[in-house]
């Protein structure tokens, strides 16, 4: 059910499983900072700051055709750029589709589904969000949704990714800074 008070979210008919590059935030619930501090405009992550590092990557390792290009962890989000590569489907570990073959034994290339950005997203939540609470923090929440960007151009990617490189030299000034 959608509310129509609610600004939508994603792009309106763009499939966002096709090859691009994506610009994603994601926030804690209530900007929390719960993942380390900045400190002389570095970021020094705690163990769920670590976790949240950890489960990006996992990303890469789940899902072979995606990419990451730029990541941070700041105390109260994350920014990143993810691509999604068609061309790596069939390379790799995402199991949660296929089926064996019953001649080879071997996963057909075509049965590979490539996720969506928001089901990549999804993932990356609810896994850090589990082995976060697990670790201790139980109460911990990601904020509903998050922010994307298709990143269109060379111009663009530039400006993206050095933004997101420097966000620690600038936390004083972020947006999601909590004074």
């Amino acid at each position: 059910m959608r509310r129509s008070d609610r600004k939508q979210n994603r792009l309106n008919g763009y499939d966002y499983s096709r090859d691009a590059l994506y610009f994603v935030t994601s926030c804690v619930k209530d900007k929390s900072c719960v993942f380390g501090k900045v400190v002389d405009s570095e970021m020094h992550l705690n163990s769920y700051g670590f976790i949240a590092e950890q489960q990006w990557y996992w990303l890469q390792e789940q899902y072979p055709y995606v990419i990451s290009h730029a990541f941070v962890v700041m105390p109260n989000h994350v920014h990143g750029i993810l691509e999604i590569d068609n061309s790596l489907v069939g390379t790799g570990r995402d199991l949660s589709t296929l089926e064996l073959s019953n001649e080879t034994d071997v996963f057909p290339i075509s049965a590979q589904k490539i996720k969506s950005l928001s089901e990549i997203i999804g993932a990356y939540k609810t896994t850090s969000s589990k082995l976060i609470r697990t670790t201790g923090l139980t109460g911990f929440e990601w904020q509903r949704s998050f922010h994307d960007h298709i990143i269109r151009s060379d111009k663009s990617y530039g400006k993206i990714k050095d933004y997101i490189l420097s966000n620690p030299e600038r936390w004083a000034d972020d947006v999601f800074f909590e004074r």
